[in-house]
């Protein structure tokens, strides 16, 4: 069960993981303190703590024994200290200071466990006399929050407030961060390998890919396996137009990363307009089709010419166009059919 002791012949400190470190809401501090000499954490039991702490007293006694012990029987080492995080630990902390009444108890607080929304009344009256127990025993407790140090100095206990690290959370600097949002279809017809570059030279690129992506017309396209790993491409499959809207409108630019190539050459994809719309310009490569629309594209010839397209448009969320926007709602239905209805009237339909 001490599956994070690198490099610990003597442990010292043992801390009880509610779930194993991956999936631990404290994790970045957890593996902070495996940094010490002599820290070891161990994963849950394989009976949950939150099923043991629904037994009876004395069969979840006799279990949390039967654990200690196991525990202790691996770690070979003078334990001086037990940390917990959750109340439902506490009988396999007790059991242990039991066996080894030389440690002392740390208790974790992150939360008022005992008010938890999925906890019937009984379990809620349950957590709250273990966090009792616990709290009364702990020889170090550490709290996330003021609230939470304010109700143990209530209590006529003390609590060290120390916050919360995000260490491992990606934090890209937000200097000249370009979001762009590319709307439609993502299959054969995309241009996979521009994609791909782009996300490779510009790391602070946030590209939202709003439409359904199709494996079974790339499954043996190398970049379109690159661009579903890369983590500035964010695909949010298929969405609403109104929520369309709305990513677009958190977006600098749109982008159309259509293939060069006869069959994409002469179209006028409908996103262009739907980007300017909203205010924002698209970025395409050189397709004859989309000059139709000049007002609203810019063309780039290779993938660096992309990329410093791209850049261009850093911050522009925060200044559409209104003048793009205006030429863009102008393009009804009604003016658009001009021509069409023209015949009709000469036709007598009109």
């Amino acid at each position: 069960m001490p599956r994070y002791c690198p490099h610990v012949p003597d442990p010292r400190a043992l801390l009880l993981l509610p779930r194993p470190l991956e999936g631990f809401i404290l994790a970045d501090q957890a593996r902070d303190l495996l940094r010490a000499e002599g820290v070891v954490a161990a994963d849950p039991p394989r009976v949950p703590y939150g099923a043991v702490a629904r037994l009876p007293g004395p069969l979840r006694d006799r279990l949390a024994r039967g654990t200690a012990r196991r525990l202790l029987r691996a770690l070979r080492g003078d334990l001086r200290a037990v940390a917990i995080f959750h109340p439902v630990q506490w009988p396999l902390a007790r059991a242990l200071l039991q066996m080894r009444p030389q440690a002392e108890l740390w208790y974790g607080r992150w939360d008022r466990y005992e008010m938890a929304y999925d906890a019937s009344p009984a379990m809620r009256a349950r957590l709250a006399l273990l966090h009792e127990q616990a709290a009364s025993h702990s020889a170090l407790t550490f709290v996330v929050s003021a609230k939470l140090a304010e109700l143990e100095r209530e209590a006529g206990r003390e609590a060290q407030l120390v916050g919360l690290a995000a260490d491992s959370f990606p934090a890209p600097d937000p200097r000249g961060a370009v979001v762009a949002v590319s709307l439609g279809h993502l299959g054969w017809r995309t241009d996979w390998a521009l994609l791909r570059a782009v996300a490779e030279r510009m790391p602070e690129l946030v590209l939202l890919l709003v439409g359904e992506w199709h494996e079974d017309e790339c499954s043996d396209d190398a970049d379109f396996a690159r661009c579903r790993s890369a983590p500035n491409l964010v695909w949010l499959g298929r969405r609403s137009d109104e929520e369309a809207a709305r990513l677009i409108l958190c977006a600098d630019v749109g982008i159309l990363p259509f293939r060069v190539e006869p069959f994409n050459d002469a179209a006028l994809p409908y996103r262009i307009l739907k980007y300017a719309r909203l205010g924002r310009r698209t970025i395409s490569p050189e397709l004859a089709g989309v000059r139709t629309w000049d007002r609203a594209v810019t063309t780039a010839a290779d993938h660096d010419a992309f990329v410093a397209a791209l850049r261009a448009q850093a911050g522009a969320r925060l200044r559409p166009d209104p003048e793009l926007r205006s030429w863009a709602l102008e393009q009804t239905a009604e003016k658009v059919n001009a021509p069409l209805w023209k015949r009709l009237r000469a036709l007598g339909l009109g």
